[in-house]
């Protein structure tokens, strides 16, 4: 109002008298407290058609990013904008992307030897949920602290995912045999995969959570069930160092018990793979009909210097009547 009321009085007098207007830059701001956030405008989970893998995965920096910029386009993005510049500054998922990309990069440098779910793994199994406060992170959309389907596994840490200890790969195989257990058809598989897919073996696999993924997602529908209970079986590659013990640390969701077999790993080499279970069980919770209840816990192996996180979230579903 104060700005408008000063142009209001000034844009009738004469040249010399028009409104103006200064920007002053004051610095970069360091030591902001609490950060980081979760961007009121950072995607959120959970995941609609593949509820068993948790999304988000991670968030990364994405606002006010000052970021190259194409030479031919103008820094709105519009036809008529002629202005030209070499960098710009948005904020957006999409400036939050190219961090990730280039973590991506940074890593397969260091380990070129690792696949696209490995570098994955090493962001997600490492990733922070604290702020600088020492504080969860906060949601800046509602000022209330941010929930797993908000940061996924957390916030990067690129020195931390440079040594995540342990990583949790995937093989091609492996997508096949979750696109076959998410009932996918061979016929749509082959959209994907150019070429017959086989889901003769997606039954061991048992079902699509059981994809080797960081994180762990369960969701029951109650129908009526007062005890409900499934599992996930992941492998876990040796990373860190040889002769390496991990000993899990678990923290369920409130009010469920779950169970981690076996609850020590011990290594011999590097590159060796070592499987575990998890096994989830819960009762039924009151819950209207079309409504669902969303609790999160995490399951952590740690060797005494590298910590491998992995979020645990279970979703109670009650059917509508």
């Amino acid at each position: 109002d104060v700005i408008r009321s000063y142009i209001a009085a000034h844009k009738s007098l004469s040249v010399g008298s028009l409104p103006t207007a200064t920007i002053v830059f004051k610095g970069t701001r360091l030591g902001v407290r609490p950060a980081p956030v979760v961007a009121s405008f950072s995607a959120r989970g959970p995941n609609p058609e593949s509820p068993e893998i948790l999304k988000p995965d991670v968030i990364a920096p994405g606002l006010n990013i000052l970021a190259a910029w194409p030479d031919r386009v103008g820094p709105s993005g519009i036809p008529s904008d002629h202005r030209r510049t070499e960098f710009n500054i948005l904020s957006g998922t999409s400036m939050a992307c190219p961090h990730v990309s280039g973590l991506a990069a940074l890593l397969k440098a260091a380990h070129p030897d690792w696949s696209p779910a490995a570098i994955k793994s090493a962001l997600m199994t490492t990733a922070y949920t604290v702020d600088n406060k020492g504080d969860p992170m906060l949601d800046e959309s509602n000022g209330n602290v941010s929930s797993v389907f908000d940061y996924g596994a957390g916030h990067v840490h690129p020195e931390k995912a440079l040594d995540p200890g342990l990583v949790y790969d995937i093989s091609v195989y492996d997508y096949v045999d979750f696109l076959c257990n998410s009932n996918y058809t061979t016929k749509n598989i082959k959209v994907i995969t150019r070429k017959i897919a086989d889901c003769s073996g997606a039954k061991k696999a048992g079902h699509s959570g059981n994809l080797n993924y960081p994180t762990l997602s369960a969701v029951f529908q109650q129908y009526g069930k007062h005890k409900m209970s499934t599992h996930f079986i992941r492998t876990v590659t040796n990373v860190g160092d040889p002769n390496s013990v991990y000993k899990v640390t678990i923290k369920p969701p409130e009010g469920m018990v779950v169970t981690v077999k076996p609850d020590k790993l011990s290594f011999r080499r590097v590159g060796q793979k070592l499987n575990f279970l998890v096994r989830v069980q819960t009762r039924e919770v009151k819950l209207s009909p079309g409504s669902s209840l969303v609790k999160s816990g995490s399951i952590i192996w740690s060797d005494g210097k590298h910590i491998v996180t992995s979020p645990l979230v279970v979703t109670m579903q009650q059917p509508l009547d």
